[in-house]
């Protein structure tokens, strides 16, 4: 061992030449297929938003006129709204959930693990099949029309009902998310020092003063992360949209993703499918940046 002066680290030893070239030879397999399979086909994507190219067509360069149509399209409009208030009210309540089963499963007790399995569970759980379940708890006659019966709220099927079908698709979204963001957090509040919450209980904080100022601060960073992620989840809604009501009753469920599908590959319109998925990718971004702004600003 070789004594350092007072005052003075050990710097980390910088990887030769010769290692960042293996590192990147066991890296670059993975690399290739994610340019290949993700990064390739979205920039075909955006170029194709440019043309009139139809399934066993040419591809003819058309500008931006669909992206004029975009604007000029009431259904474009309609699936823009749905999916807004779809994400305004998903992200929130499983963000809230993933924190609150995070607090909940923090402390080591009798059977924790056991907890942390089962909230998890959802998030490997295939999404069609849980929309086949849940399309009967939310029928007519269904475990959540007796309920909803037996405490004098509406007691009809939620999925045939234009008001009610968006927050019957936000639970089961929540169900199937919540467990991934748990697991972030929960990860994030076992690396907080302890000695943190012992100095503030030292001072006398509360639980609620320990959980507010020490640590929900120390979160931000796992908060902004599963925020962009629930985000990007939620805006890309399909599967139990599709499975449950396949856009319906009259559209109220009709989702920007939705309309993607319809006009690729149902109409097989995939120019302007794809103006669709550059028109949700810009939106993605532009939430992204707000969020950036408010969860992920550093003091």
């Amino acid at each position: 061992m070789v004594a350092l002066p007072a005052g003075r680290t050990r710097r980390p030893r910088r990887p030769s030449a010769r290692e960042a070239g293996t590192a990147l030879l066991f890296v670059l397999p993975f690399l290739l297929l994610f340019i290949v399979f993700r990064f390739g086909p979205a920039i075909a994507g955006a170029v194709l938003g440019f043309t009139d190219y139809t399934i066993g067509g040419e591809a003819g360069f058309v500008g931006l006129d669909n992206f004029r149509r975009l604007v000029e399209d009431s259904t474009f409009w309609s699936a823009l709204r749905v999916t807004v208030i779809f994400t305004a009210i998903s992200v929130p309540l499983s963000m809230i959930a993933s924190l609150a089963m995070a607090v909940l499963t923090r402390r080591m007790f009798r059977g924790v693990k056991l907890f942390r399995s089962i909230f998890f569970l959802p998030v490997v759980t295939s999404l069609v099949l849980a929309g086949v379940v849940f399309t009967w708890v939310f029928s007519e006659g269904g475990p959540w029309s007796q309920a909803m019966g037996a405490l004098g709220l509406p007691a009809g099927s939620w999925l045939a009902d234009s008001v009610l079908v968006v927050p019957a698709l936000v639970l089961v979204s929540v169900w199937s998310r919540f467990g991934y963001g748990m697991l972030i957090l929960l990860a994030r509040m076992q690396d907080i020092p302890a000695e943190l919450e012992e100095a503030a209980l030292t001072d006398g904080a509360s639980a609620w003063q320990r959980f507010r100022y020490v640590t929900l601060p120390q979160l931000r960073p796992a908060l902004f992360f599963v925020a962009i992620i629930e985000t990007t989840v939620s805006f890309q809604v399909f599967d139990t949209i599709y499975v449950m009501t396949g856009g319906g009753p009259v559209r109220s469920s009709y989702t920007l993703v939705y309309m993607l599908y319809d006009q690729g590959f149902k109409y097989f319109d995939l120019g302007y499918a794809s103006a669709v998925g550059v028109a949700l990718f810009v939106l993605t971004i532009i939430v992204a940046l707000i969020q950036r702004l408010t969860l992920g600003r550093e003091k």
